[in-house]
């Protein structure tokens, strides 16, 4: 995948609007190759190309390495655009392109390894805590094996979750582990009911030197407090780890319901069913419609409401109360659930003509289900500690 391309400045960046134009004009071709991501369990290269071609990974990407460095809600509003043509595109450009903001943040020794060449090189991962790292001069041994690394076949390095053994009783050390693609199995495992064209696989790794520089702690993503804020002093890199990368898995649900909706929309103006009733005067139907359209207003102005506050943190050199980081990180898990349940009174409302696979809804049901059971996405639990801590308990979760 890697070209010789020099590391360069982007002189002619484009706006936040252009490039949500640009991930619109895709939706069209997206949804033609929907299916074919589907039979190949992984997106078709062309997609890739197409973003690529566009500039949308380059969105969160510094500029000293050819990125644009723009708000995280410029990212979001593409993930949601490409997510209306194919949920399984909008989760992985979303999941991947974020990484770039991530890279950001390691120390510069590890950016120079994946962009010195091409600034174009792409990044996927699993954070699964499921990697141990064995301190050695210089680094770590770092082994394990982790699932659901969505975009893997179009990308040449991973980031993974896990931690360095340490003696007992001393402090839990959780880091992210940037690893080249010769270092690293993909082994498909990838057959799933919904999402199928993410390609979201495993990854294995036996004994495999890591330089410390290549680590990144979890502590210091949290604090904003990170080695690459020496060089990448942006306000955009000022932001919460976890702030950021829980809404990459959450986002694309919200632009798949405008797809469903959009669909239905066009067929309800003149469907007829069986019995002669028209969908446009079922009021089931009209029910749906509103309820579907008000859930992505509402869902969309609280994701933009919120980095808009964490950016005007950064900007003053603050940072979030962990009351808002509590509350914030519940509001980004909870659009998949309530999208699940809007997303099936849809199917339910288009009748007979859902269950084809020559109509999208179907499709468009299942990614949003599975997308729902990502970890990040289970909302009962986020919910719970932000009811805890406006109780006056202590806040039990610190991927914030």
């Amino acid at each position: 995948m890697q070209t010789t391309e020099k590391t360069s400045a982007v002189s002619d960046i484009p706006s936040g609007e252009e490039l949500i134009a640009r991930a619109r004009a895709l939706i069209p071709v997206l949804r033609e190759r929907a299916a074919l991501g589907d039979e190949r369990r992984s997106l078709p290269e062309e997609t890739i190309a197409d973003m690529e071609a566009a500039g949308l990974f380059r969105v969160l990407q510094p500029k000293r390495y050819g990125g644009y460095e723009m708000s995280p809600n410029v990212f979001y509003d593409i993930v949601m655009t490409l997510a209306e043509g194919d949920m399984s595109a909008g989760w992985v450009y979303s999941v991947v392109a974020v990484h770039a903001w991530q890279m950001a943040l390691f120390d510069d020794r590890a950016a120079q390894e994946v962009w010195g060449k091409d600034s174009n090189v792409r990044i996927s991962s699993s954070y699964m805590p499921t990697g141990r790292g064995k301190p050695v001069e210089g680094g770590f041994i770092f082994s394990g094996r982790w699932g659901y690394s969505s975009g893997c076949d179009h990308c040449d390095w991973v980031f993974l979750g896990g931690f360095v053994e340490t003696p007992e009783g001393q402090p839990i050390d959780a880091r992210t582990w940037l690893i080249p693609r010769k270092d690293y199995e993909i082994v498909d495992t990838w057959q799933t009911s919904g999402l199928k064209g993410t390609g979201s696989k495993d990854i294995v790794i036996k004994d495999v030197f890591v330089p410390d520089y290549r680590t990144h702690k979890m502590v210091d993503g949290f604090t904003c407090q990170s080695p690459g804020n020496a060089v990448n002093t942006s306000t955009l890199y000022r932001l919460p780890f976890g702030q950021v990368f829980s809404r990459a898995v959450s986002t694309a649900a919200i632009g798949a319901l405008r797809g469903m909706l959009d669909c239905f929309m066009e067929t309800a103006k003149t469907r007829v069913n069986v019995i002669g009733l028209k969908t446009s005067d079922d009021s089931a139907a009209q029910l749906v419609i509103a309820e579907a359209s008000n859930a992505i207003d509402e869902l969309t102005l609280v994701l933009r409401r919120n980095f808009e506050v964490l950016e005007g943190y950064a900007a003053r050199g603050e940072s979030a109360s962990i009351e808002e980081r509590v509350k914030f990180r519940f509001q980004a898990s909870y659009p998949p659930e309530r999208i699940s349940h809007l997303a099936s009174r849809l199917f339910k409302a288009a009748g007979g003509a859902a269950v084809y696979t020559k109509n999208p809804y179907g499709r468009f049901l299942a990614d949003i289900n599975v997308g729902r059971q990502h970890a990040a996405n289970q909302f009962a639990m986020f919910g719970a500690n932000w009811a805890k801590v406006q109780l006056g308990a202590q806040n039990q979760d610190f991927f914030l």
